[in-house]
């Protein structure tokens, strides 16, 4: 293995940035791509920030945008993440005409359909969640689910299905994840780690309001401006009213990434048994 593999990462969530925080922390040059206007809710805990406002903060790592080669690797000089808006993967092509190579391809987007990119694109690449099948789109697959098998790598098969269900704390569960009312832009006055009773007004959608379902605070929320369409999710309600949890990034993505870390690290020696 390289000392310093290059890990490209699909995508700059919450999950793909507790990904990426990790592989960094080890020592790993990670890349995050995006699109252009990433529909991100946990926005204070995702490197996708940094399309926004040219800088984001993931704990204690800096992630920031960047157009050319010789910014990425700048950024890494600095010891940050570097993020570039580029949803094609044009990256891959323009490393390979300069002899850079990256090794490692995650696809953290959490589409939960099947990636357009072949295998192969990369010398290694991993899914999360469904959409992944081993041998097929992907070399490795993390489990994604909440469970008992949440971090887990796949060497065969797939990931489990996606069950529709959000993360619960206490007995919320849907009413947690603020979805859309309507197709149209999201105006919203609100900051994540604003503290809502229920019923206080959080935005509103094409004239349609959406309010708080419950007391808590706002762990999420999407930008104002965006367009989304009815039923897209815009923010996340937590209601064990604690903002340092806005702040940090989960337990699911920790695990979800330390899973990742594990398929990185026994891939050769996995792949020559199989």
């Amino acid at each position: 293995m390289d000392e310093q593999p290059i890990v490209l990462i699909r995508g700059g969530g919450d999950l793909a940035s507790g990904v990426a925080l990790r592989l960094h922390r080890v020592g790993m040059r990670v890349l995050i791509t995006e699109l252009e206007q990433p529909l991100v809710i946990r926005r204070s805990v995702s490197f996708a920030e940094a399309v926004f406002s040219k800088v984001a903060q993931v704990e204690e790592v800096a992630g920031s945008l960047v157009e050319s080669i010789s910014d990425i690797e700048s950024s890494w000089n600095r010891g940050e993440v570097p993020v570039k808006i580029d949803p094609e993967c044009e990256i891959i092509s323009e490393f390979n005409k300069v002899n850079y190579k990256i090794s490692i391809l995650v696809d953290a987007r959490m589409t939960k359909k099947s990636p357009y990119l072949e295998l192969g694109s990369t010398p290694f690449m991993v899914g999360l969640g469904p959409g992944f099948t081993v041998g097929n789109n992907c070399d490795a697959v993390i489990e994604t689910n909440r469970g008992h098998y949440l971090g887990r790598v796949y060497w065969e098969g797939s990931a489990q299905a996606d069950t529709g269900m959000p993360e619960g704390f206490g007995a919320q569960y849907k009413d947690r994840v603020l979805r859309s009312p309507a197709d149209g832009v999201l105006n919203s006055e609100r900051e994540i780690c604003d503290g809502l009773e229920s019923g206080d007004l959080i935005g509103e959608v094409n004239g349609q309001e959406v309010r708080a379902p419950f007391d808590g605070i706002l762990r999420g929320l999407l930008h104002s401006g965006l367009f989304v369409t009815k039923g897209y999710k815009i923010g996340d309600l937590d209601p064990r009213n604690d903002p340092e949890y806005c702040m940090y990034v989960s337990d699911k993505a920790l695990a979800i990434a330390g899973g990742v870390l594990e398929s990185i690290l026994s891939r050769d020696s996995v792949q020559q048994k199989t």
